[in-house]
Parts: structure tokens; sequence; C-alpha cells
């Protein structure tokens, strides 16, 4: 059955943060299908909140919007080179693989997608002369502010950071797109491509944003903070020690990082796997057996009224995403993606060692002309015994 214009619009927006351009979304869908992009900068390796956007770009696929995918190489380099250039190449290959990968679990089609690597038209001369003329309108004050929730804050930032913004707001021009998604982290940097691209002559766009994941301390899931996520390649071991240490403190649902991975994470994914939300609590029997949820609001209320100890929640999460994330690890087990994990991210170079030379100043001086004497006695032994053995042939 053929959707209406505002069922497309309820499913494009459900679950979002925050929508900018809510009228001008409801005016292109009365009319067609939209077109929209998420970016995503080869950096870090991929953790699990991936799932998060994964989840928001099968409802647009259902809504009948033409998604393109971006893999932001340039950025990822220009972000205070958070990807070294000689590795974005790898980076980005094993981005595209594992974003299809968590799609392909999901059970989203792939050919709706169209993936688009971003040095494939930002390298171009009309893209570049777009981008000298933002720069010409852009002030520093602005190309810092767009970027400080996204672009890594040093003391002494490189000129980089400050074209990120700006090459973000043209990706929605080239790209030739309605809308973009993102977190709700992006807001700036959307706000800001609102501004500036109509000074270039262009449309202001859509944005459509996500709110934020926390991660397992309660605060913001980070590719950078080991502690904070759980890698798509983590094993299985690894899961339920994260999650065994992460803060979920007894009827507290405020900042509880492990009872968010089960509302943004689990819950959706669960939907789109099996065509039904559930989540189950694993519980021994003489302690009430297990317990299936249909819902997340109906967990919250149970964990807030003390009903979901910590431990079974957190060891039931645990279980949800080993599943969640076993053919995930079964498609990197193959040789060729072993090779392509290592080349992304390769071991750091083991560090020289450093031979500590024996201290002598705390030594008698008597004794230390007594050492001298002696090395300097064995060197001349050396060399009369060698003279003799040359005399001797």
């Amino acid at each position: 059955m053929a959707q209406t214009p505002e069922q497309k619009f309820e499913l494009i927006t459900r679950n979002l943060g925050e929508v900018l351009g809510a009228d001008q979304l409801k005016a292109t869908l009365a009319e067609r299908d939209i077109k929209l992009y998420w970016g995503t900068a080869p950096t870090g390796r991929v953790h699990i909140a991936y799932f998060v956007p994964m989840v928001k770009l099968a409802d647009y696929l259902q809504a009948g919007c033409h998604v393109k995918i971006l893999l932001a190489d340039i950025h990822a380099f220009l972000d205070n080179m958070k990807a070294p250039i000689e590795l974005v190449q790898a980076r980005t290959k094993y981005y595209e693989q594992v974003v299809k990968s968590i799609l392909r679990s999901l059970g989203v089609p792939l050919e709706k997608l169209e993936f688009v690597v971003g040095s494939s038209y930002e390298l171009s001369r009309e893209f570049s002369m777009d981008n000298y003329k933002l720069a010409a309108l852009v002030t520093e004050h602005d190309a810092k502010k767009a970027g400080s929730e996204v672009v890594k804050q040093v003391a002494s930032p490189a000129l980089s950071g400050l074209l990120y913004p700006g090459m973000q707001a043209l990706d929605e021009e080239y790209l030739g797109v309605d809308a973009q998604f993102g977190g709700i982290d992006q807001r700036k940097i959307f706000t800001f491509a609102e501004k500036y691209l109509p000074m270039l002559g262009y449309s202001k766009r859509i944005h459509l944003m996500n709110s934020m994941v926390p991660g397992l301390n309660g605060s913001k899931m980070s590719a950078s903070d080991p502690n904070s996520k759980i890698d798509l390649l983590d094993s299985k071991k690894d899961v339920q020690n994260k999650i065994k240490k992460a803060y979920c403190e007894l009827g507290v649902v405020e900042g509880n990082g492990v009872l968010a991975f089960a509302k943004n994470v689990l819950f959706p994914t669960s939907e789109l796997r099996t065509g039904r939300a559930e989540f189950v609590v694993l519980r021994l029997e003489q302690y009430g057996g297990n317990t299936v949820y249909t819902n997340y609001e109906s967990l919250e209320s149970d964990f807030a009224e003390k009903k979901v100890h910590p431990g079974d929640l957190k060891s039931s999460v645990a279980a949800a995403i080993n599943v969640l994330l076993d053919p995930i690890r079964e498609h990197f087990e193959s040789p060729e993606m072993q090779q392509l994990l290592l080349e992304a991210y390769p071991p750091p170079a083991a560090k020289p060692k450093v031979v500590k030379q024996k201290k002598k100043h705390n030594k008698r001086p008597d004794a230390v002309d007594a050492e001298a004497k002696a090395d300097a006695g064995a060197e001349v032994k050396a060399v009369e015994e060698q003279l003799a053995k040359t005399n001797l042939d």
C-alpha cells in the first residue's frame, strides 16, 4: 500500500531528537520523495552506537527516501589528524565494510543505498572554488563555533579544523540532497550550513538529528575513549567485562549507560530483525525467572522501582549485544577482512629499549680512577695481543 506524505513524514521524524525545517520537509514530501545523506568520518574503530543511525536509515528507506552514505575521508584527516593521511584509504574501506555488515545484520537492503567517498568530489575544481568562497565569507569565530561539538578541541588548533564545517556544509550541495541526517552534536554545523549556503546561492537544507547515546560511563560515547564504548569486533568476553564495569546503580535511571543501550540499540534493532520490539531480562527461577519486555518504558519503570537488579540487567544486555554482534564478528573473520583491519589500524610500533648506563657518581674518586685504569689496561693488553698475533702470522 502506498504511503501518504503524512505517513512518510511520521516515519522520517519518529524518535529524532530535533528537526530543523519540518515545514520544508512536509512541502517536499507533498510533491516527491526526499534525498538525504548521512556522513561518517573514518577515524577510530566503529562502536556499537553506530546501530542507532543504521536503524534510522532503515526508517528513511521505508519512507521511500533516496539515501546516500558519505564516507568522509578528507574530513577524517582534517579533524586534528584523527586518521593519518596514510591510513585514511584503508579506514575508509573498513568503515564501508562495517556499515554494510551492520545493515545486513538488520535486514536492510543495500541495493537501495548509495555509498560515496568524499574525496571523489571534494578535490574537484568546483568544490575547491566554493570552499575558497566560503573561506572569504566565514569568520574565524563562526568556523570555530560550528565545529566545537564535533572537531577535536586542542589548545593550539590547526587551520584544518576550521575548514571542516564549511566542507560539510558544501557536501549538502555537491551530494544533491534535500536533507542531512546526523547526531544532535552536529547541530552547530547544521545551523552554520543554513546560514552560509544561501550566501553562495545554494538552498537551505532540512536537518534531521538523532539524540546522542550515552556511553558506558554515562557520558557521550566516543571512539577515542575505549572505556565508554563497545567495539563492534570486541570478543564476547570483552563485551561482558565492559558491561560489568558500566555505571548502573540500583533504581537510578539518569546517566545509566546500560539502560541507554537497551533503549537506543536493543529495542529498535530487535524490531528491525524480528518484526517486534523485545528485550528479555534473564534471571534464575529462584529470583523470579525471565521477564520479557516489549517496550522500553516498562523496563525503565521496573528498574526505577528496583524490580530489576543491576546485575541481571547487565548480564542480559551483554547477552543481547553479543547476539547482535555475532554476524559482524563472523564477517570479519575472513583473511581478507583481517588484512584490511590490520592495514586500517596497524599495531603501534614497539618502543626502543633504553639501556641504562651504570652510574659512577656514587663511587669514591679513587675507586673510579682504579676502574678507569683497569679499563685502559685491558684495552692496551688487547692491542698488544693483536700485534703479537700479527707478527706471528
